[in-house]
């Protein structure tokens, strides 16, 4: 099977996603086609022998939308919806809006039969509403119209087709009533009313609908670019002895990099001089740093922590880790399973019928009465009042109104799909560090040796920790920390020396202090039957600890064995009460992590989780979130949820059903999520998923009653019940009914402002 990649243009919706996604999926030879709407782009995987690139870029031009091949491996990063793109739809709208007003302010005389005095004559005036309503219906809905032309063309109705119908008829009445109102007037209405104000209303609410939705767009995109920019733009390239500083494109496979303490690995490569502690937890998860040694392997964008190192490089391009990261991401977010918004549903069988009561209600009209005026201004009535403004509105203020309110206790919802998979989700996976963890070590038990020679408890510590100060280790930062707890104050060091992989050491008021792991420390000496009965008590604590999943440091001053520290990455408090309250709701619980098996066992234990996935690099989470999703046996396949914070869990959060990162993770973790929880409280899940099914019940209140004034104002509008409301078949009263749901969809969607999460323990 070859695979295509295609940048696609001309898409507005995610319904021209679909449109050319089942086009390219017609073409013979075409194994399969996704189409990801928000990076526009398409993948394509096909039989060369069956079918051809040129046949599948046919294909969408034929569906009335550009498509031009990128090559998939070196280029998944697309250019966003630009601000351009966005400026247009906000300067539509605003100038839908001054339109509306002015039109509506027009329309006040003919309405109410009323002369008013203070208004410009060019304002009621039918060449003046002309002037403004023309831009509005040709150049705000411009997107409604080429919208329903192309689901037209492939025999198919939506909102926009809705939209265009109505909006086009109506502005088609007034234009006749404009220059020819003999042929739409009748007895009872020798001056026909024009309805320019009904278009303008129509197209402005349409547009903001279509602009609430927009800003939950471009996600993915955000993702893509920052996780892009991760990797530093320079690296600095041994040529000829010396050190060169060259822009990180032009590095090729067997350069020489050289990279400082504290620095971040620009490449993939392999050490040829130097030892190091590097931090790749961001992207393998792992705890702790980790030793890397001459001919270890080291991946770009993770941190060298304490030596210098020589790195040759192995892998450029497409072919490195953080770049396969990067597809990763694009692929699970672009093979995500669409979930059908219900507004969409409702339209795919109320676009038709309206369709077809207007249409039946102009012949009948014209039959029976002999009418024609008559049958067109009710079937103009009956699209004016079928027009989805509160359709439209319905999901969109809903989730405006949700995400605000979700802003307010602490949580970012990036998209409707998040709500309303957030609450059918019953399986949630979490990451372990960073997300049921603190994330950083902290210092949790210390044990000094106090005796004449060493000083009291305070005084060892402080010896410790002015020598910890000038480390870069993690573990250091974490006795640092400890000790200032203690409001102890730094001494002055000198002889500092840091021995990769076993510890520290450094002269402090002329005794030697060293800090490390317990094997370094052995090789000191040990004088005296008290130093080796505390070496022996102390050796009892460590195994203690250690099988508590803690890490032991040993202390020693001047030979002579001090203390020991004992280090771990914490469980955070609220995990416990979290997890318990997700198992009351009935969800399954899961553990994903890139850290070892013991430690990920022995923390799902504490917090109460039961199943475990451990030591599963970057690309493996996603495979694991999918797995979780699909190999179920479940009539309905689980909607899994992924919780993590860090660049290993991109692929998996972009993965997952719902994304949820901890706001305190990386940048890219939240760019890769639907959710994010500004805090580190766990609890505040729980508060989302209560927030998502609020919204989603509001959602389902505004789609009755967007719906309820069409199913009632439609045999209305079609004069089934003339007799009693005759006066109501005009399509001015039809707008007014259809602006009045739409006021009630808002009012309604902003209830959710009053929503208060349950009391959590």
């Amino acid at each position: 099977m070859e695979s295509l990649g295609l940048k696609l243009g001309g898409m507005s919706c995610t319904t021209c996603a679909k449109t050319i996604e089942a086009e390219i999926a017609h073409v013979p030879g075409v194994i399969r086609s996704n189409v990801n709407f928000a990076l526009e782009q398409a993948t394509v995987g096909y039989d060369r022998q069956k079918t051809n690139v040129e046949a599948i870029i046919q294909a969408v031009t034929t569906a009335g939308y550009q498509a031009i091949p990128i090559e998939i491996a070196n280029s998944v990063i697309l250019p966003r919806r630009g601000q351009i793109e966005e400026d247009d739809i906000d300067f539509k709208l605003l100038t839908g809006i001054v339109a509306s007003v002015l039109l509506t302010i027009g329309s006040l005389p003919m309405m109410l039969d009323l002369e008013i005095s203070w208004m410009p004559d060019w304002l009621d005036h039918p060449i003046g509403q002309l002037i403004l309503a023309t831009p509005v219906q040709f150049w705000c809905g411009y997107s409604f119209l080429t919208g329903a032309w192309k689901a037209a063309r492939h025999r198919r109705s939506n909102l926009n087709t809705l939209i265009a119908l109505g909006t086009g008829a109506t502005y088609l009445y007034s234009l006749l009533g404009t220059f020819a109102p003999q042929l739409i007037s009748n007895s009872q209405q020798p001056h026909p009313y024009l309805y320019y104000e009904t278009v303008a209303v129509v197209i402005t609410l349409s547009l903001l609908g279509k602009q609430l939705e927009q800003q939950a767009q471009g996600q993915t995109v955000n993702t893509i670019e920052k996780l892009a920019h991760l990797q530093p733009q320079v690296a600095r390239v041994i040529e000829d002895g010396e050190e060169v500083t060259i822009p990180i494109e032009l590095i090729q496979v067997g350069y020489i990099v050289t990279v400082r303490p504290g620095e971040m690995i620009p490449v993939d490569g392999k050490i040829i001089a130097g030892e190091s502690m590097v931090d790749e937890s961001m992207v393998t998860g792992e705890s702790q740093p980790i030793t890397k040694q001459i001919g270890d392997e080291v991946i770009g964008s993770t941190l060298n922590h304490t030596g210098n190192l020589n790195i040759q490089v192995t892998k450029i391009g497409a072919e490195t880790f953080l770049a396969q990261i990067i597809q990763l991401v694009a692929e699970t977010q672009a093979d995500r399973v669409p979930i059908h918004r219900l507004a969409d549903r409702i339209a795919g069988y109320f676009v038709p019928m309206a369709i077809a009561i207007s249409v039946l209600t102009v012949v009948l009209w014209w039959v029976f009465t002999g009418d024609l005026a008559m049958g067109s201004i009710t079937g103009v009535g009956v699209l004016t009042i079928s027009c989805p403004c509160a359709l439209g509105l319905a999901t969109p203020t809903a989730i405006m109104a949700g995400t605000r309110q979700g802003a307010t206790q602490g949580i970012l919802i990036k998209s409707g799909t998040s709500l309303e998979l957030l609450d059918r989700v019953n399986t949630i996976v979490f990451d372990k560090t960073g997300t049921l963890t603190i994330g950083k070590p902290v210092v949790t038990d210390f044990i000094p040796v106090v005796d004449s020679y060493h000083g009291d408890e305070l005084n060892v510590l402080q010896l410790a920790a002015s020598v910890e100060d000038l480390s870069e280790h993690p573990l250091a930062h974490a006795i640092v920390e400890y000790a200032t707890s203690k409001q102890l104050g730094m001494i002055p060091v000198t002889g500092f020396k840091a021995i990769v992989g076993s510890g520290v050491q450094g002269i402090v008021n002329g005794k030697l202090v060293q800090i490390g792991s317990s094997e370094w420390i052995a090789t000191l000496s040990v004088h005296g039957v008290m130093q080796i009965a505390n070496q022996q008590i102390l050796a009892t604590y460590q195994h203690q600890w250690e099988t508590e999943g803690k890490i032991v440091i040993w202390l020693a001053i001047d030979g002579e064995i001090a203390g020991i520290v004992g280090i771990t990455d914490a469980v955070k408090s609220t995990a416990i009460a979290t997890v318990t309250k997700l198992k009351q709701l009935g969800l399954e619980v899961v553990l994903l992590t890139g850290d070892n098996l013991t430690n990920a066992e022995r923390l799902a234990h504490k917090v109460g989780i039961n199943r475990v996935f451990a030591q599963v690099k970057p690309q493996g989470k996603a495979d694991v979130i999918r797995t979780l999703q699909f190999s179920s046996k479940r009539k309905h396949r689980p909607i899994v949820a992924m919780v993590g914070d860090g660049i290993n869990d991109a692929p998996a959060l972009a993965g997952a059903d719902v994304g949820i990162a901890m706001g305190t993770g990386t940048d890219i973790a939240i760019a890769a999520s639907d959710v994010t929880i500004i805090s580190s409280d766990l609890q505040t899940i729980i508060t989302a998923i209560e927030l998502s099914r609020a919204t989603l019940t509001n959602i389902k209140q505004n789609l009755f009653f967007a719906s309820i004034f069409n199913i009632l104002g439609i045999p209305i509008a079609a004069g089934l019940f003339y007799p009693i409301f005759g006066w109501l078949l005009t399509p001015i009263l039809a707008a007014g009914a259809m602006a009045l749901s739409s006021v009630l969809v808002v009012t309604n969607a902003f209830r959710l402002k009053r929503f208060r999460p349950s009391a959590l323990s």
